[in-house]
């Protein structure tokens, strides 16, 4: 047996842990090894072969600084799985329904399959926190500095928290990031009214963020209760009876949640990586991947008419004075970082946009077609009315000039300009995919601890764990559908803290306190190091550039 410190200085008898030393087996190093470093020669193969499709051959130095920044992309997913992921499998080795070494394997699997599977949309949500200067200038010194201090921060933070045991998130500290580098970005610009962060969709993340531990908390304790309302199986809410392994049905039930954790992680919290690596990819090699060339001629002519129509409708609105492209472009960029979008001229520049940018389309017949020495500003372009549309769509006073016909049209050209400008090619998904995996089984051990020992005071019951993990995914899984980011770290914790509760049990206080404290604590720790980073980062390209 073994005995546990308890909060006020008590001790308790628990049933003997499980056994967390044990490694993988030999062969398994070798697959580790061998799908590591078929990953990282499969994301090399298809950027040289998709620049190389597009003609656009890349020199030695750029791909070279295209594999660095990868691989730091992809650092922060393999971190991001032996962090994060370790909340899905401590209920099943605590239990006893898997042994360690093929829990963290089954949960890599099924982590991988959710990332290959997931939409795209929280890799969006969360690059839409970025500001419009840097966004339009990605593959400038400013957007390069911009990628390698944030990643480089959440890197940093997750290891910290990671090295002590507590279950930080991994989302929670990119966002902080993400907001450091934006703030910095506005303190340091040189030009006038440079942005920072859209902070509307701040609060729209960090709502999620706030909002779902609650609801991980709460649906887990009333879970419990219902479950103890309607299913009397004792075995359920006891703790499990030395190391054997729970009753077949129960044990199911409990591989099944691992399970849903596993792959709601992987569709969740894969795609931030997959955003990340989009941004790199376009600022490195734009003509092969800033816009979607996988989008069929047939699809086209509907572009088209899209753009035409929101022309239409926002000429409708402007002043009446056509404005050369140039200006309508710098119009429209200055309204966005002031956020003063709902004015004639504003209007007058987003239908000069929306023309030429169903012009030139119209011409080249497909974005395959576009040339390679179009297509940044093109995509600039692009990506600069659709953020302004989805304002504009928004906004109430805009709502109270155009007819709801011309909102409908609106909204319909924004999804197209999206479908054109945001995509992830399969590639990407499959290597992010491996290293969230991959990341899943090593280092997990010290988080497992925490989830399965340190926050109730009493052993992880079936009935415990198979709560906090059915309210964990479902929640997961919904955000992922609004496109949301959420924590797994957050919500599975909050989930076992609730079945505590609801089991009788108390909770450790000390624990409670320190992952509160970790909570609090990420936001602005990650923005002071991805701010600090950026300034040095930025300072360096450019004195290597001078």
């Amino acid at each position: 047996m073994t005995s546990y410190a308890l909060a006020g200085g008590q001790s308790e008898s628990r049933v003997r842990g499980p056994k967390l030393d044990a490694g993988l087996h030999p062969s398994g190093r070798w697959i580790f090894a061998a799908l590591l470093v078929g990953g990282l020669a499969y994301a090399g193969y298809s950027v040289a072969a998709d620049t190389a499709s597009v003609g656009e051959p890349m020199a030695v130095g750029v791909f070279v600084f295209l594999g660095l920044a990868l691989l730091i992309a992809l650092g922060f997913e393999f971190v991001n799985g032996f962090h994060d992921t370790a909340n899905a499998v401590a209920t099943v080795i605590y239990t006893h329904s898997l042994p360690a070494p093929v829990a963290v394997v089954w949960s890599g699997v099924f982590n991988f399959l959710g990332v290959v599977t997931s939409t795209g949309a929280v890799a969006y949500s969360i690059i839409t926190l970025l500001p419009i200067d840097l966004m339009l200038h990605v593959g400038s010194a400013g957007g390069f500095a911009m990628i390698f201090a944030l990643l480089l921060a959440a890197i940093l933070w997750n290891l910290a928290t990671w090295a002590v045991g507590l279950p930080n998130s991994s989302s929670h500290a990119l966002i902080g990031s993400i907001l450091g580098v934006g703030l910095a970005n506005q303190w340091l610009s040189t030009v006038p009214g440079a942005s920072g962060v859209d902070m509307a969709q701040v609060r729209k993340v960090l709502s999620a963020l706030l909002f779902s531990p609650v609801v991980g908390f709460v649906g887990a304790l009333l879970l419990l209760l219902v479950m103890k309302r309607f299913l009397k199986d004792e075995r359920l809410y006891r703790e499990p009876e030395g190391n054997a392994p729970p009753p077949r049905g129960i044990r199911a039930l409990l591989i099944f949640t691992c399970t849903a954790v596993s792959f709601a992680h992987g569709g969740n919290d894969g795609q931030k990586g997959m955003g990340l690596i989009m941004l790199i990819l376009i600022g490195c090699a734009p003509t092969a991947y800033a816009l979607n060339r996988t989008l069929p001629e047939s699809a086209m002519p509907a572009f088209v008419q899209s753009a035409q129509a929101a022309s239409t409708a926002y000429a409708a609105h402007g002043t009446g004075a056509t404005l050369p492209t140039g200006r309508a472009r710098d119009v429209v960029t200055q309204a966005v970082r002031q956020k003063t979008i709902d004015t004639p001229q504003v209007y007058e520049g987003l239908s000069v946009l929306s023309r030429d940018i169903a012009e030139r389309i119209d011409n080249y017949g497909t974005f395959s077609r576009v040339p390679a020495a179009v297509v940044p500003n093109l995509r600039n372009d692009m990506y600069l009315v659709l953020d302004t549309t989805r304002m504009v769509v928004k906004s109430d006073g805009a709502k109270r000039r155009f007819t709801a016909a011309e909102i409908d049209s609106l909204g319909g050209y924004a999804d197209a300009l999206e479908r054109g400008t945001r995509y992830i090619p399969l590639w990407v998904k499959v290597t992010v995919a491996l290293a969230l995996g991959l990341g899943t089984m090593v280092g997990w051990r010290r988080i497992v601890v925490t989830v399965g020992e340190r926050i109730g005071k009493t052993h992880l019951t079936y009935g415990m764990g198979a709560s906090a993990e059915l309210m964990a995914a479902s929640t997961i899984l919904l955000a992922e559908q609004f496109g949301a980011p959420v924590s797994t770290t957050h919500i599975l914790s909050s989930g076992v803290a609730g079945a505590s509760v609801a089991n009788g049990a108390g909770l450790q206080k000390r624990t409670i306190r320190n992952m509160a404290l970790a909570w609090v604590l990420t936001l602005p720790i990650a923005m002071l190091l991805s701010g600090f980073l950026y300034w040095v980062l930025l300072g360096l390209t450019r004195m290597a550039a001078g």
